[in-house]
C-alpha cells in the first residue's frame, strides 16, 4: 500500500490535492519554481516535494512589478 502513496501525480491530481486549477499549477511551475519533473510531454509531481515547497512558502503570491501589496 505504501508504494501507491509514493507514486508520481499528474497536474490534475496535484491541483486537486492543493485545491487549485491546472492553470495555477502551470503558473507555479513557470514563475514560482514549483517542484515538478518533466516526463516526455507530461509534468509529474511527488506529493511530499510539493507539500514541502508549499510549507516553505513557495506558493505565496508576490505582487507584480508596479502593484502595491496591502
Amino acid at each position: 500500500m505504501a508504494e501507491m502513496e509514493d507514486r508520481w501525480l499528474s497536474v490534475d491530481e496535484i491541483g486537486k490535492h492543493l485545491g487549485v486549477s491546472n492553470d495555477t499549477v502551470y503558473r507555479w511551475i513557470d514563475k514560482h519554481s514549483m517542484p515538478a519533473h518533466r516526463m516526455g510531454r507530461f509534468w509529474k509531481f511527488q506529493k511530499a516535494e510539493v507539500d514541502e515547497w508549499v510549507k516553505a512558502g513557495g506558493a505565496a503570491e508576490t505582487p507584480n512589478k508596479g502593484e502595491r501589496s496591502e
